[in-house]
């Protein structure tokens, strides 16, 4: 083995040191057991650069297809489970070069000619996640879309709507839904918008101050897809910045803990609705465990863990927001630590609105399409807890203005009605004709299609309201949004 070949026992800068690192810093140092998941954007990016290094007659056309021959193989090593990873070697990016001098000699050592490590895990961290996120796209526009057909079912089904956790007004069952696509919606956005600002090229700005070879930055960039709607290549444009960055790791789980918030509160409604209390939905039974002890529970463990599990992804992005926050330029070690909680971030998020699209659309056939086996909608006892806690007392109010009365009178009348109900323990509607006439002689017979939760959720035909109309109209938009 020559002085300058890399393997297990020897790194890329050891001739310049006396002793040997020890042991326990090679293992507090390493990445290699959790950053070697970044091997096919480091082969990726590899790829693009050799390529170019040969088109700018950099190296040879002969150490090109080499290379590329090379890690093709070691791809294909990787795949198949017989690449050896070596903790000496540090990170993915040693234990790729490495095995590729190996494979193809001297042509493996020039793979590194015009950029540094620097550079190289900022592309490959940038060209990961890039993939990540559409992953993540597809499975937001998935949640998006069983949240729709389950509404569409249940466009006629009301329950209460709450503020402060006390009934205010009814609503239908699929408005409330639609409000979750609404949130998982702007999430999508917010993906795009963070994809955008991902898919720049840092390679080429080498360790921190750019190099001194003819590099053709835009060439690498049009071959990694580094392109915008234009096709224009997108290029980090000041070298400092480029390999020092993480802007867009932190973004990226900004968006993240978002996407977990929304899952949380609806995770929230879900685990109120199970229970005995409401008795609103029922989930299928792989959602849920039973107690120990007490043979009549069933437990929603599925929400209940994906609530707690977005405080974890919050916490990644305290996380990563203070591991920048001190960091000078361009390039330090500290920025190894950035890559656990992307990871942590991109792998929990991914399993968590896979088992949501489940739960809430069901398993879908492959043959037709269709969606079975998720959310039980009991609609009887919706609509039971929304005749309770005076849901239409606002819809008396809005009838008595329409009589010419001010609103803040027509306010306090209703008021004193729903007092008098209470007393009586009934709802406004059960109140008899000369009752309700007691508390302004306005009321007429009429009013009872006010009271009744049907006419209340119709009477709020505005865009964005709960009226079926308006319902049916959120969802034809959701459903061309979607495609």
């Amino acid at each position: 083995m020559s002085h300058n070949q890399l393997d297990a026992k020897s790194q890329a800068w050891s001739a310049l040191f006396s002793e040997p690192m020890s042991e326990l810093v090679q293992r507090y140092t390493a990445s290699v057991f959790f950053d070697r998941r970044l091997w096919k954007a480091d082969i990726q990016g590899s790829l693009a650069h050799a390529e170019m290094l040969a088109a700018q007659g950099i190296i040879s056309a002969q150490d090109g297809a080499d290379i590329h021959r090379g890690l093709q193989q070691i791809a294909q090593e990787i795949e198949a489970g017989t690449f050896e990873w070596k903790l000496a070697l540090e990170d993915v990016h040693l234990n790729i070069e490495a095995r590729l001098t190996q494979l193809v000699g001297d042509a493996g050592k020039r793979l590194h000619t015009g950029r540094s490590r620097n550079d190289q895990v900022a592309t490959d961290v940038r060209l990961w996640l890039r993939d990540e996120i559409d992953g993540l796209i597809a499975l937001l526009r998935e949640l998006q879309g069983a949240l729709v057909e389950v509404a569409e079912r249940h466009i006629d089904v009301i329950l209460p709507g709450f503020t402060h956790l006390q009934v205010a007004q009814p609503v239908s069952f699929a408005h409330h839904l639609l409000a979750y696509v609404e949130m998982f919606a702007r999430d999508e956005e917010r993906l795009r918008d963070v994809r955008r600002r991902t898919n720049r090229l840092p390679l080429g700005s080498a360790a921190l101050a750019g190099t001194t070879y003819p590099l053709d930055r835009e060439r690498v960039a049009r071959t990694l897809g580094m392109v915008d709607d234009d096709g224009q290549p997108q290029l980090c444009l000041n070298s400092l910045d480029a390999v020092s960055d993480r802007d867009f790791a932190i973004e990226f789980t900004a968006a993240a803990s978002l996407i977990m918030v929304h899952i949380s509160r609806l995770s929230e409604e879900l685990i109120l609705w199970m229970s005995q209390n409401f008795g609103f939905v029922r989930l299928a039974d792989r959602f849920t465990t039973g107690s120990s002890i007490m043979p009549q529970k069933k437990n929603p463990d599925v929400p209940e863990l994906a609530r707690g599990k977005t405080g974890r992804v919050v916490g990644h992005l305290m996380g990563l927001i203070t591991l920048m926050k001190g960091q000078p330029l361009a390039y330090n070690k500290d920025n190894q630590e950035d890559k656990e909680p992307l990871f942590d971030t991109v792998d929990t998020v991914r399993d968590t609105l896979r088992i949501f699209i489940d739960m809430i659309g069901g398993e879908r056939d492959p043959a037709t399409g269709e969606r079975s086996g998720g959310l039980t909608v009991n609609r009887e006892a919706m609509e039971a807890a929304a005749r309770k806690g005076f849901a239409t007392a606002t819809d008396l109010a809005d009838y008595l203005v329409r009589k010419g009365v001010p609103f803040r009178d027509a306010h306090e009348t209703v008021a004193a009605a729903v007092r008098h109900a209470a007393g009586l323990g009934v709802d406004l509607a059960d109140l008899p004709l000369a009752d309700l006439q007691r508390f302004h002689p306005a009321i007429e017979a009429d009013v009872f299609q006010a009271l009744t939760l049907q006419g209340s959720v119709q009477a709020r035909n505005t865009v964005g309201g709960t009226a079926p109309e308006q319902v049916r109209r959120q969802i034809a938009r959701h459903r061309a949004r979607l495609g």
